[in-house]
């Protein structure tokens, strides 16, 4: 299968290999992937631009797709590189309908059934290939460096979002459930994990969260992100402080204030494993520049009861490790936000939530944050299984005491 043809001499000319990515912390496992990849034939390199990388994954490049460029094609395995022209997860489009590969090459973090789908439409051939460092070397990613260089949790929101606003709990008190999380995973920005407030604390503490008492850390970050002399006259809510402080699975009850009025905190073992045996995470689009998820609210008491109830059922579910339970209870305290916030469900959101929603292993599902993009987290019957099927799902770790 390809597109090459014979020779004038009826010799059949070397394969053209394709791969694409960003390539923005170039490292030695690129280095190899190249390598293994050249050995199907002649090497070309698609790279992600800068404004897709911007709108993508919604932030900046270290370096720049002319250096970018410039680097890729200094190694000795690859034959040509290109910026590709396109735009988002599939931006090499046009560069392969050009260059008419006869093999496509990804790795196994990055395979997908689109890219299947594309290769299949174009009579390309589609090669998945393990990640494996060159012998005698580390195994190397792009996330990990990233995680070596910053290890500021970031946090999911189980059950009760919404409830840490005054403009909420004034209808109804109840509890909001988190659980800190570690960075094992690339942390895109305005996808619903607090990255405004992980930001802020990345201005005081770069590297880590310094050793203190959690939960005067969580409300010192609160204090410092909510600047009296701020603008806008936003108040983020206390839970992305406290999910991102204190460690495990916490529930916080909010009445009125901004700050909860108590908090309570599981680090038992069994259930915090339990829960990451059941969670995982779907990259989506990020939320828009300018989308405002409160346009529409329809905020009244039935409903906050709703959502109050549901994380009190929710928790209860954890607690007993009860897997029908916890997926009913979580759906349910979406069900609650989106009634009285529809805008968090826009733009292609409702695409995903049909797609997972339909497969049997998903039991429930709900956006972090305030919605309108970003990820997709679901309860789903087995964690690892689901991530070997769906290379697209993030498994989570929970963030434990001491660490």
């Amino acid at each position: 299968m390809g597109n090459s043809k014979p020779t004038a001499n009826g010799q059949q000319p070397t394969a053209k290999v394709f791969v694409s990515g960003c390539y923005d912390l170039l490292h030695s496992g690129h280095v190899e992937f190249f390598r293994q990849a050249a050995q199907y034939g002649d090497l070309y390199v698609g790279i992600g631009s800068d404004e897709t990388i911007l709108h993508y994954k919604n932030h900046k490049t270290l370096y720049p797709e002319k250096e970018r460029l410039f680097m890729v094609k200094a190694i000795r395995y690859v034959k040509d590189a290109f910026i590709n022209d396109g735009d988002g997860v599939m931006d090499f489009i046009g560069t392969v309908d050009r260059l008419k590969p006869d093999i496509f090459v990804v790795n196994e973090d990055g395979a997908s059934e689109a890219k299947c789908k594309f290769c299949e439409e174009r009579g390309i051939k589609y090669v998945v290939l393990q990640r494996t460092p060159s012998e005698g070397l580390e195994a190397r990613s792009s996330t990990a460096l990233k995680q070596d260089l910053c290890q500021i949790p970031t946090r999911l929101d189980l059950a009760g979002t919404w409830i840490d606003q005054p403009y909420v709990s004034c209808f109804a008190p109840g509890w909001a459930i988190t659980i800190s999380l570690e960075p094992t995973f690339e942390v895109r920005e305005r996808c619903g994990l607090s990255t405004s407030t992980r930001n802020m604390i990345k201005r005081i503490w770069p590297m880590r969260l310094p050793d203190m008492d959690p939960e005067t850390l969580a409300k010192l970050v609160f204090c410092f992100e909510n600047d009296p002399e701020r603008s806008d006259g936003i108040i983020s809510g206390a839970q992305d402080s406290i999910g991102i402080c204190m460690p495990g699975l916490v529930r916080h009850y909010y009445d009125k204030l901004y700050w909860p009025i108590k908090i309570e905190t599981c680090q038992d073992e069994e259930i915090l494993s339990w829960l990451e045996q059941h969670l995982v995470m779907i990259p989506m689009e990020p939320r828009r520049p300018g989308c405002s998820v409160v346009e529409g609210k329809d905020i009244t008491e039935p409903k906050v009861k709703a959502l109050a109830q549901a994380a009190d059922d929710c928790w209860q579910a954890i607690m007993h490790k009860d897997l029908d339970a916890f997926a009913k209870a979580y759906k349910a305290s979406f069900e609650a936000q989106t009634a009285m916030f529809p805008a968090m469900i826009q733009g292609s959101v409702q695409g995903y939530i049909d797609k997972y929603a339909a497969m049997d292993d998903v039991l429930a599902w709900k956006m972090p944050g305030a919605g309108g993009g970003g990820y997709l987290a679901c309860v789903v019957k087995d964690a690892s299984s689901f991530c070997q099927t769906h290379p697209e799902a993030i498994p989570l770790t929970i963030r434990r005491n001491g660490n």
